[in-house]
């Protein structure tokens, strides 16, 4: 099973944050990579089972623009079999907090298997871990329903 966590972050929050889920997701043994999106072989997003994107959210709610590749590489290629989740930091001083989340998750609901989404206020805290457990189960489950003889060994 091999899962890709594609993240931008310019504050450091986001990476922070997908470096949890990346810790999360690894409990269950299974094959965790951690790109930034400029790494990421996006003309090989099929090889993914799952893949899980994290984002700031740019201007006025926006998806940044290095992140707009990987927005039309799912628009555009085979992806209705993977499994997907988002996630984000952002400000809820801004009218479209984590704008960016909404607009990755209402295209990946149409174009891939979309298990779960995750925003976080400014940097995860603490408090945020419970949200980042249950983001990490939410993903596994929905792998464990749509690839079960995979996920036989799986924890």
């Amino acid at each position: 099973m091999k899962l890709a966590i594609v993240y931008t972050s310019v504050t450091g929050n986001t990476k922070d944050l997908a470096v949890i889920l990346g810790g999360l997701l690894k409990d269950y043994e299974i094959d965790v990579k951690l790109f930034s999106v400029g790494e990421f072989p996006q003309k090989r997003l099929g090889q993914f089972d799952a893949v899980v994107v994290g984002t700031y959210t740019w201007g006025n709610g926006e998806i940044p623009e290095e992140m707009q590749p990987l927005f039309r590489a799912f628009e555009t290629q085979d992806t209705h079999s993977i499994v997907t989740g988002v996630f984000g930091t952002g400000d809820q001083f801004y009218p479209h907090y984590c704008g960016a989340v909404d607009k990755f998750r209402d295209m990946l609901y149409v174009h891939s298997e979309l298990a779960v989404t995750l925003k976080v206020e400014l940097a995860p805290q603490l408090q945020d871990l419970k949200r980042c457990r249950k983001f990490a189960e939410i993903l596994i489950q929905r792998l464990r329903q749509l690839c079960p003889r995979r996920m036989d060994k799986i924890s």
